[in-house]
């Protein structure tokens, strides 16, 4: 996986686009300045935008190429990530207690490392932080607005409730969707979305 997506990065396109995900722009706005993680955060566009808005922002990816663009466009828009690692989210252990904002747009992991990586970003919320996640539904097989085609890598709302049972989960819910994300999330698409709180 790791090759395919060094591979997919490798473009000087940016193929989900330099803009941020609406959902997550939409959300972090609603919230006072912090630190903020983000998980799977690939090309770079919601780190960047979070930066440029006064976060202060961690990233984490496998895709060496992904890094690098993320970097560079960073540079591109005058704004610095105080971290962006590279490293497999099935081994990573983020800082326990840190975090004000933590953020998965279109991660998808597998029936047994999500749950792991999912409390492992519950432990590592301070108390008041908030999990934001944007995902595709096993319904989003029916379109070609991008996403994983295998259903075990797909996420219901039902199965992000049981994730974060230990937080307050204050939005919850799945819908069909337009996505306008670059070449490579473009089209009706669905979708589930949460915000969670730890209290």
């Amino acid at each position: 996986m790791k090759h395919f997506w060094n591979e997919r990065f490798s473009s000087e396109i940016y193929i989900y686009g330099e803009l941020p995900n609406k959902f997550f722009r939409s959300q972090l706005s609603l919230l006072p300045k912090g630190n903020i993680l983000l998980p799977g955060e690939g090309e770079g566009r919601n780190a960047v935008w979070a930066a440029a808005n006064g976060w202060q922002v961690d990233a984490v990816d496998y895709s060496e190429s992904g890094r690098e663009k993320a970097l560079a466009l960073s540079a591109k828009n005058n704004v610095k990530l105080n971290d962006y690692l590279i490293e497999d989210l099935t081994f990573f252990e983020p800082k326990k207690l840190y975090y004000d904002v933590i953020a998965l747009v279109f991660v998808h992991l597998n029936p047994v490392d999500r749950p792991v990586l999912h409390q492992k970003l519950v432990e590592a919320l301070k108390p008041g932080g908030r999990i934001i996640i944007e995902a595709f539904t096993p319904d989003q097989l029916r379109f070609n607005s991008g996403g994983p085609r295998n259903p075990d890598l797909l996420y219901s709302a039902e199965m992000l409730a049981g994730d974060f049972a230990q937080l307050k989960i204050n939005l919850l819910e799945e819908s069909i969707g337009f996505l306008d994300e670059g070449d490579n999330h473009a089209g009706k698409a669905a979708l589930v979305r949460l915000v969670a709180e730890k209290l």
